[in-house]
């Protein structure tokens, strides 16, 4: 079996990369903000507790931490340290966002040729064989290294226009109801996203370079020694004694 360590350390990167952008994918965690908010309670008077009270927190109000979470393809928002959690597709003005859309296809388009090269360096590497297919192995590393581009592209675009994102300019927005402003950060699936398109990227370039065939020392007691690729397939020649 010819299969070189730059083969099988392509086809184990891939494979790994692509789950991890997957999860990028499919988790609404590219951004996240958290807000502080002042709940009345029940059965509490509008205007009790105003007076005597320098902390700026009304005796008849509980504080709650609203977290807001954003990905791809799903908004959420949940109360910090209750069960009360909603999630919903996006939608408004982050859906209609051009660079939004545009990590979106992007992704997609990622996940789609890195499926394809993975399949394409499977057949090349041939590890039930004795010999791989360098010029398959290869092709499939260059879709899988494209695919690693393309998502860190969507990431950079991403992580460009972050707290930009779906934010109207004022008299363009569709309704009148406003959430409460939230200071958002980078979230933990644009993570697992970058290290994925690396992991793409990389497992790809080892791919592309097993293309190039490893050079097969000539043994001197074996000049015509059957392991290298480069004398296989050559006739054997024996050589008999005649005498007369």
């Amino acid at each position: 079996m010819q299969t070189s360590a730059s083969m099988v350390m392509g086809i184990v990167f891939a494979p790994l990369g692509l789950v991890l952008v997957f999860t990028a994918a499919i988790t609404p965690q590219w951004r996240e903000g958290q807000k502080h908010l002042s709940l009345a309670r029940p059965g509490s008077l509008p205007g009790a507790g105003l007076k005597g009270h320098g902390s700026g927190v009304k005796s008849g109000a509980t504080e709650a931490i609203l977290h807001r979470s954003d990905g791809l393809w799903e908004t959420c928002l949940q109360v910090v340290q209750s069960e009360l959690k909603q999630c919903w597709p996006v939608s408004g003005a982050y859906q209609d966002d051009p660079r939004v859309r545009l990590a979106q296809g992007l992704v997609l388009s990622s996940l789609f040729f890195c499926g394809t090269g993975i399949v394409l360096a499977s057949i090349g590497v041939r590890c039930w064989a004795d010999l791989p297919l360098r010029g398959v192995a290869a092709a499939g590393g260059l879709l899988i290294m494209l695919a690693g581009l393309l998502g860190l592209t969507a990431l950079g675009v991403y992580t460009q226009n972050l707290g930009r994102l779906g934010m109207e300019t004022p008299g363009q927005g569709r309704n009148n109801t406003k959430l409460p402003k939230l200071i958002l950060r980078p979230a933990g699936s644009l993570y697992f996203g970058w290290l994925g398109a690396c992991m793409q990227v990389l497992g790809g370039s080892v791919l592309v370079w097993s293309f190039k065939q490893p050079s097969c020392p000539v043994l001197p007691s074996c000049p015509m020694c059957p392991l290298c690729p480069n004398n296989i397939g050559e006739e054997e020649t024996e050589v008999y004694e005649i005498s007369c």
